[in-house]
């Protein structure tokens, strides 16, 4: 990956250094208080395990010196928060990194990290190293840090797991890739089986969207096939294992394979002017090229949040992550959690 220049790494650490010693840790994830019903006629507690499609601010100590601070078009939300929301509760970050770069622990509930894998160590990747270092928890790990801090989870929880897609990003190709991709599938199903078995009666598991669409996808020397067989392999092994295990009729499954070829299917329909074909983040503008560190001075244009499907060539805008968001509302409405 391409690396920062000294100037913006200096103006980063040094916007961090106040940000941290005004701030500290802040808030957590917990209802509003308001005894208000809430859009989705129920309140519940979110509890998030993921990667950066579903990360709140882990990294947003330090990027937001840019005006980045989530995998997105800033200052926009993800889906995660979206769904909060209209549950009544908000989304903070369980962990965010530090000056050292170190997790250090918050009051948060989402665990979802930028770059995090389904069990993979992050010493074995090079996710933007030079920003953040190696630090992002798989996501077996971070159920695993949850559990050690709550002890169990609750019937008025809403947990979200979505991950794989990083497995599906660092796998190769095939043939080789096959079994890193099944085994990363495999190991997601135990991981949500940790944590049915752990007290949580709401759990929503979100399948790898089809990748070989993204931008980075498209750019590829295949056309993104590979990358849509991988996901497509991963969905499959995935939905095998929920159902060895017992647990597809204990989960709200969400498509978000199918999904993303609907929306970019009909992109216009949908409200976007470009569908997956470029990126709302100029990649000329934005450091290192990532939504992570995108903002509306590093847009393509002033409305590019909600008009591209694309932030950066594999993250949602802002109005793709509340498409999404609605999407998962409808699916779990249709199970008979509130509406």
């Amino acid at each position: 990956m391409r690396g920062i220049n000294n100037k913006v790494r200096a103006a980063i650490f040094a916007v961090a250094i106040s940000l941290l010693s005004a701030c500290g840790g802040n808030g957590g994830s917990s209802s509003n208080g308001s005894a208000a019903t809430p859009a989705g006629g129920i309140n519940l507690q979110i509890v998030s395990f993921g990667d950066s499609l579903s990360d709140v601010g882990t990294y947003a100590p330090i990027a937001s010196a840019v005006g980045g601070g989530r995998f997105t078009t800033n200052p926009g939300q993800v889906w995660t928060q979206d769904v909060a929301q209209y549950y009544g509760d908000t989304l903070s970050a369980a962990y965010t990194i530090d000056l050292t770069h170190k997790l250090s622990a918050q009051s948060g509930l989402s665990y979802a990290e930028g770059g995090a894998t389904v069990a993979t160590p992050a010493n074995q990747s090079d996710f933007l190293t030079d920003v953040i270092g190696d630090v992002e928890m798989p996501v077996n790990q971070q159920v695993s840090r949850y559990l050690a801090a709550h002890g169990s989870f609750n019937t008025n929880q809403l947990v979200l797991v979505w991950a794989g897609a990083n497995d599906v990003l660092r796998a190769g190709a095939l043939p080789a890739a096959a079994q890193t991709v099944e085994t990363a599938a495999t190991t997601l199903a135990e991981v949500v089986r940790q944590i049915a078995q752990n007290g949580a009666t709401h759990i929503v598991v979100v399948n790898v969207p089809n990748i070989g669409l993204a931008p980075k996808g498209l750019a590829s020397a295949d056309g993104g096939a590979n990358l849509a067989q991988l996901s497509q392999l991963f969905n499959g092994s995935l939905n095998a294992a929920l159902q060895s295990n017992g647990l597809q009729g204990k989960v709200i499954q969400i498509d978000s394979y199918s999904w993303v070829n609907q929306i970019v299917a009909n992109f216009q329909a949908n409200g976007f002017a470009v569908s997956n074909t470029s990126v709302a983040c100029d990649p000329t503008k934005t450091p290192h090229a990532t939504a992570l560190l995108c903002s509306p001075r590093t847009y393509v244009t002033a409305n590019a949040d909600q008009t591209y499907m694309f932030a950066d060539d594999l993250h949602p805008t802002t109005h793709l992550h509340a498409l999404f968001a609605q999407y998962v509302e409808q699916q779990i409405a249709s199970r008979g959690l509130g509406h």
